[in-house]
């Protein structure tokens, strides 16, 4: 048997629980240095958050200060605009791309809002409407066409028509702006485009009847004015370009011979 040492023993007790000792010190150091770090970042944001409220605090005095100093301008009412020179005279007829073609009857200052503008009194026989275009908004009136320009729109209604394979929606919203626009070669286009002519085997939409009428009255009443005939004489000269109502038009011709009597011709007497 061996001898048993009790101071070896009692050595190894002693080491084991030193080891432990220093081992718990080491958490609880660990431990301590990350609250004091929680408690330094804690600080650091709170100081952020102070110093954000007194700069907000100061600026807002600031602005108070500033409003306070500042003297406020005087607002000086314009009684009377500025205006441009007059490009039209009374009784011109002029065309308004809303509306079409219009005369002026009269130049006016009218009172708006304490301001005295001057304006053109337009007036509208097909609507039976009056209306008003500031003389500085004039540029959105037009004159009429000339007469090169009417013949170049004839025979833009004789070509051949262009129609795109989109929607109807889509090309009704262009034709609207062509004949919203004002320009006499467009609204040529879109009278060329929704012509059907004499062939009653296509049938033609209500929107597309619509577009059509709307575009072709804004064009034979400017063509009216600038050969100086009558709506008649006008409608018959669109439609033979467009090859439209040509039965009926060889009717009247025929009807007008027909009554017409052979003794009311003028000639020489016979022996």
């Amino acid at each position: 048997m061996k001898k048993i040492n009790l101071k070896n023993i009692l050595k190894k007790t002693f080491k084991n629980k030193k080891k432990i000792n220093k081992k718990k010190k080491k958490i609880v150091k660990k431990k301590k240095t990350k609250l004091i770090k929680k408690k330094i970042e804690i600080k650091k944001v709170k100081k952020k958050i102070n110093k954000s409220a007194t700069n907000l605090k100061q600026n807002q005095e600031n602005i108070k200060i500033s409003k306070s100093s500042e003297q406020k301008p005087e607002i000086k009412k314009i009684k009377i605009q500025p205006s441009e020179k007059k490009e039209y005279k009374i009784k011109d007829y002029v065309v308004y791309p809303k509306h079409g073609v219009g005369q002026i009857t009269d130049v006016k200052k009218i009172n708006i809002g304490g301001i005295d503008v001057e304006t053109y009194i337009l007036k509208f026989e097909k609507d039976k409407a009056n209306g008003m275009v500031p003389v500085n908004k004039q540029l959105h009136l037009r004159p009429l066409a000339s007469v090169n320009q009417v013949n170049k729109c004839i025979s833009i209604l004789k070509s051949k028509p262009k129609i795109k394979r989109s929607m109807w929606s889509r090309r009704a919203q262009e034709y609207e702006l062509k004949i919203s626009s004002g320009k006499i070669y467009d609204l040529a286009e879109v009278v060329r485009d929704l012509n059907k002519g004499d062939d009653l085997m296509i049938d033609q939409s209500y929107s597309e009847r619509q577009l059509f009428e709307k575009a072709y009255e804004r064009l034979s009443a400017e063509f009216q004015i600038i050969l100086e005939l009558s709506l008649e004489d006008t409608k018959k000269k669109l439609d033979k370009a467009l090859k439209r109502n040509l039965e009926k038009q060889n009717l009247k011709i025929t009807e007008k011979v027909e009554n017409n009597p052979k003794n009311d011709l003028v000639g020489e007497p016979v022996e």
